[in-house]
């Protein structure tokens, strides 16, 4: 079934699928995992589960709004890094990202914690966990939003969360650390025999994570990402599809042309309606929100003038991000706006690095809370993103995943190998051994060539 099929159902026909996955009914990958996880005989902490947190609020409304603000200033913070090192069209979910990294930061001390609290703008200490615990819940909420108009279930709505750990058989991890990730985001732990069969592991966590990205996200993880060495790897996937609360209509899609940032000129199909919306006409730009069905969702565009496009991007912050929010009001006019859909694939080490948290990839790495004795041999190896977004008449459907993949030691090193007096040497076929050519050095003055 299409988007448009799914995005034309009825709102009890959603609200029933919407129940089916994240609901009691297990999909056969659950089923098999949970019959792992009763054969084991780890700790009870191990248990995937891929329910979201439940239970009663554990942080007030400030905290969650500084987490929200924070989460905001890192997403243009790397927004910019990514921009900046890639160019081209760029789409990331920083709640993914931030997520499955406020999962690596708590087993984080000195001062690989300290780098990835500023870099990643958690505020709130110890807090951020249950914090982002009450924001999944009240993402999850989101799935029964009412329409504030007409009081009716959402035509076609689905916003899902997941979580997971991945861990190495045999791996010592802290209790403690487990049952933090468990009641905050609802990652029980699963057991992977990563030592014997890295890729096949690989591929199950590519598999989970596009069962939960309705195959909107896969292969995740690319080859010889996930080796003998991987003691974890955590997880998390969003999904999110929906019809805007006034569709566009295709009768009034007509090819127009697109001036793209180096000037160049392309045709694409233009989509428009005049309606009732919050706008906004700030200086160097204008900003309009679009809502989606339910109207706690909505997707806010922003138009900066010709030829301000990078200064605007350079200089937007989360504060001045959420001055935009206050600052639009109802107004009518039209829109008019091109049809999209693309796909972001990025690897975030390097510019996770260059915003200030190097310490967490490098030998001095300390993540010492999430293992019970050698946590301070776990470093992160590589971050991985995709994300994809469609953007048509009807809705958006938009889907992301980041996978964190944690090495449970880096190559140890030698020191210096200073080859100042008589050694051997040779070259060799590596695939067969074959030794192709073989010889000394004893002495290295007599073998300067012809000077």
């Amino acid at each position: 079934m299409n988007r448009r099929e799914m995005l034309a159902l009825s709102g009890a026909v959603a609200a029933a699928t919407i129940a089916g996955c994240t609901g009691d009914r297990q999909s056969p990958a659950e089923t098999e995992a949970t019959a792992t996880a009763t054969t084991t005989t780890d700790t009870p902490t191990e248990t995937p589960n891929d329910e979201p947190p439940t239970g009663e609020p554990s942080v007030d409304d400030e905290q969650l709004a500084a987490l929200a603000a924070g989460n905001a200033e890192f997403a243009l913070d790397l927004h910019r890094q990514v921009a900046s090192e890639q160019g081209g069209n760029q789409f990331l979910s920083p709640y993914s990202i931030s997520v499955a990294l406020a999962m690596t930061y708590a087993g984080a001390r000195g001062t690989t914690r300290e780098q990835m609290e500023a870099t990643l703008h958690y505020t709130l200490g110890e807090d951020v966990h249950p914090a982002f615990a009450d924001l999944q819940a009240a993402l999850e909420a989101r799935e029964t939003a009412r329409d504030p108009v007409d009081g009716g279930e959402a035509d076609a709505f689905r916003l899902a969360v997941a979580n997971a750990l991945w861990g190495r058989e045999g791996y010592a991890f802290s209790a403690d650390y487990l049952d933090r990730l468990d009641s905050n985001y609802g990652a029980g732990l699963r057991r992977a025999d990563f030592a014997g069969d890295p890729d096949g592991e690989r591929e199950r966590i590519n598999e989970w994570v596009a069962d939960r990205t309705e195959g909107r996200i896969e292969n995740l993880l690319p080859a010889g990402s996930v080796t003998p060495d991987t003691a974890l790897v955590l997880t998390n996937a969003i999904y999110f599809m929906a019809q805007w609360a006034r569709t566009f209509d295709p009768e009034d899609t007509e090819d127009g042309t697109f001036t793209a940032l180096d000037g160049g000129e392309s045709t694409v199909p233009l989509m428009r309606q005049e309606l009732k919306a919050n706008y906004a006409d700030l200086p160097n730009a204008q900003a309009v929100e679009l809502p989606y069905v339910g109207r706690d969702v909505s997707m806010v565009l922003l138009l900066p003038d010709e030829g301000e496009f990078e200064s605007f991007e350079q200089s937007l912050t989360a504060s001045r991000l959420f001055g935009v929010f206050e600052a639009m009001q109802k107004r009518i006019g039209d829109v008019v706006l091109p049809r999209f859909e693309f796909e972001t694939e990025v690897q975030l080490s390097a510019a996770l690095s260059n915003l200030g948290m190097p310490a967490a990839f490098g030998s001095d790495a300390d993540f010492g809370g999430m293992a019970e004795g050698d946590g301070a041999t776990l470093a992160i190896d590589e971050v991985f993103h995709k994300s994809f977004v469609s953007v048509d008449e009807e809705g958006t459907e938009t889907a992301a995943a980041t996978g964190v993949v944690v090495e449970s030691s880096l190559p140890p090193s030698w020191g210096e190998l200073r080859f100042d007096r008589p050694f051997l040497f040779c070259i060799r076929d590596r695939p067969t051994d074959a030794i192709l050519f073989y010889g000394r050095v004893v002495d290295a003055g007599a073998a300067q060539g012809d000077e």
